[in-house]
């Protein structure tokens, strides 16, 4: 009898406790976001004494393991979650075909001299577009993965980043496409005088590859910001090897440029120069945030004890 009142007791507060929990949710989510974000470290340990515990403690090298399978689901999602990109993207597709073929005079300049030519073009930019939809998801993951291990203000410094990722690969994509483009695109094919049959799988080859690479060079003052907030790159390590940096960008500018005239290796090296020493002025001002957190948190020490 007690068994029958039970469950028909729950029978009858099954729409409340739903109710219930549908708004409570969110407030619990924040809740728990909260104190995610807010939960310090328990203990800090240096590289050496990391790998150190590997080797001599079985219980750390457990610990490896589980950080091994959490890495493992937070690729699967990763991927998941470029897959629904990808899908998503296949919607507007075409447009961003017709867009990316308007340098050229539209897609009927274009000759495919095999049969499947076509579909890869299309394959090939609706990953790109996925890639772009996909990228703060992506973030987020890798976020995740290495938040537990991060400071309170390291936390929120990389889940700010998140939105800003994505939003400076699009804005280098539409930086290659408004302005290397045109001018690569005008070299190569007025080159020596010599008319070139375009073909979509080169033509689409190119311009996916140069505004995927551009997109991802316009990553770099978000990656040295955030490497600068949680300790890992010192301003002035950077501002004293700009010599080098302007070298390797050079080398990374060749590699990426299509072409081998400087006009065009220019037009990819000028931006980059520019985001590196920007780079420095915000691992600057990332490092002198880091500097007052580290004065309160001693003052914060010095007044409890």
């Amino acid at each position: 009898m007690r068994k029958l009142l039970k469950a028909l007791w729950r029978v009858i507060t099954f729409p409340f406790v739903l109710v219930f929990n549908i708004v409570a949710f969110p407030f619990r989510a924040i809740s728990k976001a909260n104190r995610f974000l807010n939960t310090d470290l328990e203990a800090d340990h240096s590289l050496i004494d990391s790998i150190s515990n590997l080797v001599t403690e079985p219980q750390a090298r457990a610990s490896l393991w589980d950080h091994v399978e959490d890495l493992r689901m937070h690729l699967l999602r990763m991927v998941i979650g470029l897959a629904i990109g990808v899908g998503i993207s296949f919607y507007f597709t075409q447009n961003i075909i017709d867009i990316l073929a308007g340098h050229v005079g539209g897609l009927q300049k274009l000759i495919a001299i095999e049969v499947t030519e076509s579909v890869g073009v299309f394959m090939r930019v609706a990953l790109l577009s996925g890639i772009a939809l996909a990228l703060p998801y992506i973030a987020f993951e890798a976020w995740l993965f290495v938040a537990p291990g991060l400071k309170p203000r390291e936390k929120k410094f990389g889940l700010i980043g998140i939105p800003v990722a994505g939003f400076l690969f699009i804005l280098g994509m539409v930086f290659c496409y408004y302005v290397l483009l045109p001018s690569a695109l005008k070299f190569l094919l007025d080159f020596m005088g010599i008319h070139a049959q375009l073909r979509p799988n080169s033509y689409f080859s190119f311009v996916t590859g140069l505004m995927f690479w551009i997109g991802i060079s316009f990553e770099f003052p978000l990656v040295i910001y955030v490497l600068t907030a949680i300790g890992f790159v010192k301003p002035q390590i950077l501002a004293q090897q700009w010599r080098i940096a302007i070298v390797i960008i050079a080398i990374v500018a060749a590699a990426i440029t299509p072409t081998v005239d400087p006009v065009n290796m220019s037009l990819v090296m000028i931006p980059m120069s520019l985001l590196y020493f920007v780079s420095i002025g915000l691992s600057y001002i990332a490092y002198a945030g880091r500097g007052k957190q580290a004065e309160k948190a001693t003052e914060t020490e010095a007044g409890s004890g």
